[in-house]
């Protein structure tokens, strides 16, 4: 199976073509409250997105990640409180490149960003029960599942609960090599 290892750079305006040509596809958003998405609701998405990196504080770092300059997925960072030290990781690749390890090299990256660059104590990440190849992705990351919080958001299908995956400094310093 091949690896792959992205490049992160701040998501751009630019990026709508991109981000739509998974957004708007269903089996990428069916564990979300968002999507199949518009070509509108992309946009409205990335320029919200981009429009973070120049909002102080800022608290939303949001990245496209690319493979060879093609935009193939993003990734956030989220500082959640500064206070103490927590931020939040999502990620999101493009299916034909699903079971590759894009996911996790993307995770591995916000991880650093979130401890190296901005002194996190902990970082965390939410993922649907269901989604059983987004909990193994937190799980390579390092990442301890916490516990399940019930009925955190309403989905086409019903209330989904969230399973909660953390990571602490000290874990994420001590382990495996970064």
């Amino acid at each position: 199976m091949t690896r792959f290892e992205p490049r992160l750079r701040q998501l751009a305006p630019t990026d709508v073509a991109a981000v739509h040509s998974w957004a708007g596809l269903p089996e990428v958003c069916r564990y979300q409250a968002w999507g199949p998405n518009s070509l509108a609701q992309s946009r409205a998405f990335v320029e919200e997105a981009a429009a973070a990196w120049h909002e102080e504080p800022q608290t939303r770092f949001a990245y496209a990640a690319l493979l060879n300059d093609e935009v193939v997925g993003m990734g956030e960072f989220h500082i959640r409180s500064r206070t103490h030290a927590q931020g939040e990781i999502r990620y999101v690749t493009h299916p034909r490149l699903w079971g590759h390890g894009l996911g996790t090299a993307i995770g591995r990256q916000l991880l650093h960003i979130g401890f190296q660059q901005h002194g996190m104590h902990r970082v965390y990440a939410t993922c649907d029960p269901r989604n059983t190849a987004s909990a193994a992705v937190l799980s390579k990351l390092g990442m301890t599942h916490e516990g399940r919080l019930r009925h955190t958001m309403k989905l086409r299908d019903g209330w989904r609960d969230s399973d909660v995956f953390g990571i602490l400094a000290t874990e994420w310093r001590t382990g495996p090599r970064r």
